[in-house]
């Protein structure tokens, strides 16, 4: 299996509307098995989308003891074993490798704000408790700090460190950390899908997109057409993101794509785990006009494929 390469999803993690909100593990291997199905090189449990600041310790590792179940050795299972405590982080690694995860990612800890020296022993004494290759994660809209170029720089010249998924959005950033990928053993992951196509051009291999979830093949294809120099195709098949994204800001993450996922039927999502509320009937009505659109132009790309061949 190549690790950091392509369309990873961030899967998310589906709850039962009971009143634990208990994990869905029967789903969630539905939704592993459809997104595998369509295309999508690794599995990212436990980021963003998968709520993992809503879930305990053990939860986190059944999740992905269930995500290697369910994937089979077919494709990689990223982790996420970030935590405000350096302890608890260490204790998340060791537990997600024993449960058989390929590769981890490591959040900056939120709320504090740690100084680069606390962040680079905090990655350092994680990624030397584990034999996995880490992830860093930078989402600085979540955490409140962004992992500096220079820190960044030196964290790649650890040898546990292997890549940085970068959620920001900033393509100062994004080429900041390109740069370090050129000169070292070191990959650059994207995790804003708008950013994907600029990404890829500045030498990303690959992206954790979210949108992936839903639209696996506009994803899986705008990969294809950017590692073929298609801009043409990748140009229109990034475009074809914004839909989703435009519906996005109805809810509090991943409330949205929960409730487009389960709309789509490959798995019954569920709610998003409280205090996070589901949508107002109206903006439900929203979601699934857009998930319609991508139903017909799914039947239409279809058709023209059967006419063609």
């Amino acid at each position: 299996m190549e690790l950091f390469e392509g369309i990873i999803t961030p899967v998310i993690t589906p709850f039962r509307r009971d009143a634990q909100q208990s994990v869905n593990e029967q789903a969630l291997t539905a939704q592993i098995n459809w997104l595998i199905d369509h295309g999508v090189k690794g599995i990212f449990v436990l980021g963003s989308n998968g709520e993992f600041h809503v879930l305990d310790h053990d939860e986190k590792v059944a999740v992905t003891r269930c995500a290697v179940k369910a994937a089979a050795g077919r494709v990689p299972v990223y982790a996420g074993a970030g935590a405000c405590s350096t302890k608890e982080a260490i204790q998340l690694a060791r537990d997600m490798e024993a449960a058989g995860a390929d590769a981890l990612s490591v959040i900056n800890p939120w709320f504090l704000q740690p100084s680069r020296e606390d962040l680079y022993e905090h990655f350092k004494a994680v990624s030397e408790s584990t034999s996995l290759p880490v992830i860093l994660y930078n989402i600085p809209k979540a955490t409140g700090g962004t992992l500096s170029p220079d820190l960044v720089d030196r964290l790649a010249d650890l040898p546990g460190i292997a890549a940085i998924k970068d959620s920001s959005g900033d393509p100062a950033l994004l080429e900041a950390y390109a740069d370090i990928a050129r000169r070292k053993d070191f990959r650059l992951l994207v995790g804003s899908d708008s950013k994907i196509s600029l990404a890829y051009g500045l030498g990303a291999s690959g992206a954790v997109a979210g949108t992936s979830n839903l639209i696996p093949d506009i994803l899986t294809g705008l990969d294809r057409a950017l590692r073929a120099g298609d801009q043409d195709e990748a140009e229109r098949l990034q475009a074809a993101i914004e839909p989703l994204r435009a519906v996005l800001p109805l809810g509090t993450v991943p409330s949205v794509l929960k409730k487009a996922v389960e709309l789509n039927g490959s798995c019954e999502a569920g709610p998003a785990r409280k205090p996070v509320r589901e949508l107002r009937p109206e903006d439900i009505r929203r979601v699934e006009t857009m998930v319609n659109g991508y139903r017909q132009r799914a039947a239409r790309a279809s058709g023209e494929s059967k006419t063609a061949a």
